[in-house]
């Protein structure tokens, strides 16, 4: 590796990845075949609540056969299918079927409502959808008929809704399939009516994940075989991730950080997926390590607080582990140290990056420093560009904070139909201009030192307070709202709502949080409604964000948390 190429440029925070390496100019499907004519024998996927097992030859095999099913149904390249469902075997075999035919998947958070299901679906013009019947509190199922009672009454695949325009089909998981819907297990075809592998373009669209911003609704990221294959595998260079290894994941598969960096990343090294459950729980995931004696473990700063302080916490086997990844959140430096030395996870790396991006474009590597990987995201991805800039797009020097910027291969193609926030966010020399804030010093490393955006980040999940202040504007009580985020020790961050009411309006927090828990996901719901008599402005009219959290704060008590 030439060290230089990732070392800042002269004495500004400007720096190139090493391109030793060259980029894998392979699509999703391909590198699937290659991996399973390699390691057909190997443990590919095990899903431990589910109590499936397969290995890399089996797991091929069963996603032919969904894509040849998802053909005869009438599924056609550059349609969109979207998947609403936690971690099960059924969302895995979506994932790598819909790429074998030239399908976009459309990535439907678990935790979304109606509200956000609608939005989504419709944005895209989705016309399929595959869904669990429910996971937890959502009844998916319900909600589907709520939105589109017409399925009730519809043959399965032909779904005409006034609210789905585009929707036809939807497919159900699960054994007792409700009305109007297909059942998963029969979406089944004959391989042989599949494509040829080599039928695709690395530089097609495969998937759209939603990601927002201070301007309102989700915006689709539109990622390309191109965009994710490389940036999976650099990530499991990172690792040292080999066929060797096996890899737990409990984080989600609608995130970039399931699907990308664990599920795709695990399939071009030959790594056994192991996925604990439908979503995280810390005694079943330290529990599913040991059994399946894991090398690696992913999560975010919470789970891993949550594992480590589980009361059973001694009694799992974690010798076999030796790496991971920490991300979605800032790092606390004693949790850091608490997974190298309590997890056996010395090998750990802390990794930076947004799912415009597929997602990583930072991460320290096995055997940085210690000290570098407890107080920094790490250096350049190859083959990726950045730079730190002030407010006019020039590089700031080593060790000053501006704006991160960067390009390369990982960059998205756009939002989805949306031209206008794609012009804002990838300027004309296809700079991706991120809103983090952060630091370089002179061998490269970079701290993320805040966001020039007002995004909170809660344990992993991303809250854009916009997005959640225009669906408050929609309850009659509501004349001006603010949404802001405080520290919290738990998630990191927790979000805030100052709300002014309308004259002569009667409502109180628990009707606020009510009304949002019925059609937001819970983790947008605020942690504290606070009513106010004014909103604090500048003479120019716009909400200073920074008052109202220092006075939240200061009213809860509340001190900004140490992170590295």
């Amino acid at each position: 590796m030439d060290v230089s190429s990732r070392m800042p440029i002269g004495d500004v925070s400007h720096v190139i990845g090493e391109v030793d390496q060259p980029l894998v100019e392979k699509t999703i499907p391909q590198v699937l075949y290659d991996t399973a004519k390699r390691f057909p024998n190997r443990d590919a996927a095990v899903f431990s609540m589910q109590g499936i097992r397969r290995t890399y030859q089996e797991f091929s095999d069963d996603v032919d056969r969904l894509a040849a099913g998802l053909i005869t149904l009438g599924f056609q390249k550059n349609d969109r299918i979207g998947i609403w469902s936690p971690n099960r075997y059924e969302w895995l075999l979506t994932q790598f079927a819909t790429a074998r035919i030239g399908v976009i998947l459309v990535n439907i958070n678990p935790a979304y409502r109606t509200h956000e299901l609608e939005y989504a679906l419709n944005k895209v013009g989705c016309t399929g959808l595959i869904t669990a019947p429910a996971f937890k509190t959502s009844d998916y199922a319900g909600m589907l008929v709520d939105l589109a009672p017409e399925l009730k009454t519809s043959e399965p695949g032909e779904l005409k809704s006034q609210r789905f325009p585009h929707l036809s089909t939807v497919i159900c998981l699960g054994d007792d399939t409700p009305a109007g819907m297909i059942p998963f297990a029969s979406v089944t075809g004959d391989p042989a009516a599949l494509p040829p592998l080599d039928a695709l373009d690395r530089n097609d669209p495969i998937n759209i994940q939603f990601t927002s911003g201070t301007t309102g609704q989700p915006k689709g990221a539109t990622l390309t075989h191109r965009n994710i294959v490389n940036n999976a595998w650099f990530v499991g260079d990172a690792l040292v991730l080999s066929e060797q290894d096996r890899l737990c994941i409990p984080v989600p598969f609608y995130h970039c950080f399931g699907m990308v960096m664990g599920t795709l990343g695990s399939v071009l090294r030959g790594t056994a997926m192991i996925v604990p459950g439908e979503g995280f729980e810390a005694a079943a995931t330290l529990k599913t390590v040991s059994d399946e004696k894991c090398t690696a473990l992913y999560g975010v700063p919470t789970m891993f607080v949550n594992m480590l302080e589980h009361p059973n916490f001694a009694s799992f086997d974690l010798s076999t582990l030796r790496t991971g990844i920490m991300a979605g959140a800032p790092c606390p430096i004693e949790v850091m140290r608490a997974v190298q030395t309590k997890m056996n996870m010395t090998e750990v790396t802390i990794a930076y990056g947004m799912t415009e991006t597929s997602p990583v474009s930072f991460q320290s590597n096995v055997d940085d420093p210690t000290e570098k990987r407890v107080t920094s995201v790490g250096r350049i991805h190859p083959h990726v560009e950045v730079k730190i800039v002030d407010e006019n797009g020039v590089p700031v020097p080593v060790g000053s904070q501006g704006e991160l910027w960067t390009k390369g291969y990982s960059v998205m193609k756009g939002y989805w139909a949306d031209d206008e926030k794609t012009a804002d966010a990838l300027d004309a020399e296809g700079w991706m201009h991120t809103g983090d804030l952060a630091r370089m010093d002179e061998e490269g490393y970079v701290n993320i030192t805040g966001r020039v955006k007002d995004m909170i980040v809660r344990g992993g999940e991303n809250i854009y307070p916009r997005e959640v202040e225009e669906f408050l504007y929609t309850h009659p009580a509501v004349s001006q709202v603010q949404v802001f985020g405080v520290p919290d020790q738990k998630f990191g961050e927790i979000s805030c709502a100052w709300i002014l009411k309308k004259p002569g309006a009667t409502v109180d927090e628990a009707e606020i949080r009510a009304f949002c828990k019925e059609h937001i996901a819970y983790y947008k719901v605020p942690a504290h409604v606070r009513f106010v008599d004014e909103i604090p402005m500048t003479v120019t009219g716009k909400p200073q964000k920074f008052v109202m959290r220092d006075t939240m704060m200061e009213d809860l008590g509340l001190k900004e948390l140490v992170t590295a």
